[in-house]
């Protein structure tokens, strides 16, 4: 079986946020017959989608994430900080679950000299 990690933040009980990676498992599905199956997660409803640029310098203090959703890196390099002290860099390609609505919530500062460019998917 095949699985996919990502990084979640999300806050604890005391409204600290922290990180751990999750692995979702996947599959065998007819996703897209006649193609021959390939491998899928169990399907989340999602509520909306958009692309997000943080510019070059970019810094983000302290804040909860205002809903709980998927970030997809598709350029660029961000770093996040978590109310535990701990950071962690992501780059494109990586996926991140934000899940700390409410707390301190986290850092986010892009990395480098490009800015980052991400796809978000909200959830209900």
């Amino acid at each position: 079986m095949s699985t996919i990690e990502y990084l979640q933040i999300y806050s604890d009980s005391d409204g600290c946020s922290h990180f751990r990676t999750v692995a979702v498992e996947l599959e065998a599905n007819d996703y897209a017959p006649p193609a021959m199956p390939l491998n899928t997660s169990t399907p989340e409803p999602a509520e909306a989608s958009l692309f997000l640029e943080l510019p070059v310098g970019w810094f983000g203090d302290w804040h909860p994430t205002p809903v709980r959703q998927w970030l997809i890196l598709m350029a660029g390099e961000c770093e996040f900080s978590a109310g535990d002290g701990d950071t962690c860099r992501r780059q494109a390609g990586d996926v991140v679950m934000l899940d700390d609505v409410t707390g301190k919530g986290h850092c986010t500062r892009v990395i480098g000299d490009a800015p980052v460019r991400m796809a978000a998917i909200h959830f209900s």
